[in-house]
C-alpha cells in the first residue's frame, strides 16, 4: 500500500466523498455529497494544515485521513485535528488506519504544533492504542463522541 496527499490523486475525489458521506452523513444532514466532494477537494492539501492523504493498494482506494484546522465547531480553540479516518472494511485490521494517522501526524509535526485532536464514536479504543488520551467525552450533534488528544513528538 502507498500512502499519497489525495492532491496527487484527484480522481479519487468522488469515491472518497462518497465513502465519507455515507460514515458520516447523520453528523451534518444537510451537507449534500456534493458539497462534501468540493469541501474534500478544497482540503486536499499536499502538505500542511489542510491536508488529506490517502492509501491506495494498486488502482484502489484504500482508506484515508486529514489533518485540519478545526473538526469540531464547539471546540474552535483546539487546534489541529486529525480527521476523516476512514479504512474500507476489506482492508481493516492490517494498519491501514495506523499508517495513515501516522503520516498525519508527520505533517502536523512539520507544521509545528505540540498537540493534535480528534473526535470518534466509535474507534476510542484503536486511538488509545496508538498513544491518544481522552479529553472528554460530550454530546456532538445529537451523538456520544470521545474528544482525544496526543502530544506530537517531532
Amino acid at each position: 500500500m502507498e500512502i499519497l496527499p489525495l492532491a496527487d490523486k484527484k480522481e479519487f475525489i468522488a469515491e472518497l466523498a462518497e465513502l465519507h458521506h455515507a460514515e458520516w452523513k447523520h453528523l451534518n444532514p444537510s451537507l449534500t455529497l456534493e458539497g462534501r466532494a468540493a469541501a474534500i477537494a478544497e482540503a486536499a492539501g499536499r502538505e500542511g494544515i489542510p491536508s488529506i492523504f490517502i492509501g491506495v493498494f494498486g488502482n484502489q482506494l484504500v482508506g484515508s485521513a486529514a489533518l485540519v484546522e478545526s473538526d469540531m465547531d464547539t471546540k474552535t480553540d483546539l487546534t489541529p485535528w486529525l480527521a476523516a479516518v476512514y479504512v474500507k472494511e476489506a482492508f481493516r485490521h492490517q494498519g491501514v488506519a495506523t499508517d495513515l494517522i501516522a503520516r498525519c501526524e508527520t505533517e502536523a509535526a512539520c507544521s509545528n504544533a505540540k498537540t493534535w485532536y480528534l473526535y470518534t464514536e466509535s474507534a476510542s479504543r484503536l486511538y488509545e492504542k496508538l498513544g491518544w488520551l481522552h479529553l472528554e467525552r460530550c454530546d456532538y450533534k445529537g451523538v456520544t463522541v470521545d474528544v482525544m488528544y496526543k502530544k506530537i513528538t517531532s
